[in-house]
This record gives C-alpha cells, structure tokens and sequence, in this order.
C-alpha cells in the first residue's frame, strides 16, 4: 500500500484560499496543527472597509473539534492589517478567515456552534462536563461569555405595539435583569441589565411605536414608560391582578371569620354495659356478670 496515500488530508477542512497547513503534531493527548495565514486581503470589522495593507504577524492558539477523542490545537501564524480609511476609529485589525475564526475568540467558529448548540440544549455547567469528557476543554463561565457575545452580536428584534415588561433574577438577591415580550406573538424581545428602569428607558426610546405595556406595579417601569411614553397605555398582568385579589379576599376573610374557631367535643359513646342493659316496663335490669341480679323499679 502507498503510505503517502493512506494519510488524512486535513486541508480541506480549513479555508483554502487563506490558511496552509503547515505540520501536524500528534502525541497521546492532543493534536496540533501548526497553520500560516496566506490571505492578501481582508476586511475590518469596525467600519467594513476591504484593505491590502499589512501591518504585521503575530501567532494565535486556538481550539478546533476534537479528533478521534484527542483536543485539537490550531497555531496559527495570522496577518494584522492596516485599515485605509481614515475615517475608522480602529487603524489595525486582525483577519478573522472568513467567518472561520472570529477576530478574538479562543475557539473556531465550528466548535463555537457546538458548544452553544449544546448548552440550549441542556444547560452550561452540564455541557461543560460533556465537552471535558470529550476533551473540548471549556468551562461553565466561558460558556455563558460565549452566549451573552452571540445574543449580543444579534440584530436588534422588531415588535408589535404591545409588549410585556417584568424583571428577573440572574442571581437571586444579587444580580436582576429586565425582560420585555411581544404581546402578540409572545416572544422575548429584548433582554436588559437591571431593574431601576434605565436600560428600559434607553430601549422605548429606541421603540416610540409601543402603544400598550403590561407590567408589575414597580414603580421604576411606571416611571420610565409614562416619561419616555406619555400616551401608551400601561396595564397591569394577568399574575398581578390575581395577586390583588387574593390580597383582598385574604383581608375580608380576616375581618369576618375570627382567627380561631372552639370545634365542641363530641358525646361519649354509650357503653357496652349500656347496650347489654334489658329494659321490662318500668325497671330496668343490668348484667349482673356473675353477681347477684339487680333490679331497679320506678
């Protein structure tokens, strides 16, 4: 058999036109594919301007899919451009393969949608222990970080004139958000940080077309909606209409039913001395159990 043959070409599950595969490494618990940039071009992702001019190289190490149980290590020899326009706050940028490596993440793209696709589908503590055990190295947190940057990098969502408003607890007595839903199809919108109002009022600024908002009875979000939204009309849901009637019901019962109510003893039960007991006209004659018979007459 031809050796040369028998061996795994890799390179064409890496972008061609810009990355080269350069020397693998194998030992007994990782791969390491070392990879030089051969891109001419590339395009920054602060103002989208397409520039040729190098700036100068420098080495990455990132994490790709795991082959064969084993991490895989890619380092990377990457180019740093000069971005031409004059106009962009940022005047160098790193190339990020055409969607293959984002400009600073620690892992390829691939990997990334693996992770995240396990954690919706479970939870990040639990996918993290499933990735180690697949030797993808990550954690809990890093998985978390790597799902707030996706939710951020989203296109901002386009509601109804009617949405929900309520707040949550990332961390219950530590850390609270602000959650607003589409009153028509039901679906999150948007999600803030904090509950004293002022990511909620940089959002309807942003959204003046709402007309209606349900919402508890904080007061921060009344607030926040009757000042940027003077005309929208603000009801209160569902759960906080039933909590006020409970509330009510709850303090009528208390002034009508006292707080402690006397339950009577029930009669003794007659005995079976009682039941054994012959009545004859008017005297009444007991069981003598053993004894001389006793009569009683009126």
């Amino acid at each position: 058999m031809n050796r040369s043959k028998s061996k795994l070409n890799l390179q064409p599950f890496y972008p061609d036109d810009s990355m080269k595969i350069l020397e693998l490494q194998n030992d007994a618990e990782k791969v390491t594919i070392k990879i030089k940039s051969i891109s001419t071009r590339a395009t920054c992702y602060h103002c989208n301007c397409e520039t040729s001019h190098y700036h100068g190289t420098y080495k990455r190490r990132v994490q790709d899919l795991p082959i064969l149980g084993k991490t895989v290590y890619l380092d990377i020899i990457a180019h740093e451009y000069k971005c031409e326009n004059e106009l962009c706050d940022a005047s160098t940028f790193v190339e990020d393969f055409n969607g293959f490596l984002s400009y600073y993440g620690r892992m390829t793209e691939r990997c990334a949608d693996f992770v995240c696709t396990l954690a919706m589908e479970t939870n990040c503590e639990g996918s993290a222990r499933i990735c180690n055990a697949m030797n993808l190295k990550t954690s809990g947190d890093s998985i978390i970080r790597l799902l707030t940057k996706r939710f951020n990098q989203q296109s901002a969502l386009t509601c109804s004139d009617v949405i929900g408003v309520d707040d949550f607890s990332f961390k219950k007595r530590h850390i609270y958000g602000t959650i607003i839903v589409d009153g028509e199809t039901h679906n999150t919108i948007a999600v803030l940080e904090g509950r004293n109002g002022d990511s909620l009022k940089e959002w309807l600024q942003k959204n003046k077309h709402i007309k209606t908002v349900t919402r508890d009875r904080a007061s921060a979000y009344a607030k926040v909606i009757s000042e940027v939204l003077p005309d929208a009309i603000q009801i209160a849901d569902r759960f906080h209409l039933h909590q006020n009637l409970l509330e009510v019901i709850t303090k009528v019962l208390g002034r009508e039913i006292p707080a402690t109510i006397a339950i009577p003893k029930e009669s003794k039960p007659p005995s079976n001395a009682d039941n054994n007991a012959e009545i004859t006209g008017d005297c009444v004659t007991e069981p003598t159990d053993g004894k001389k018979n006793r009569t009683e007459c009126g």
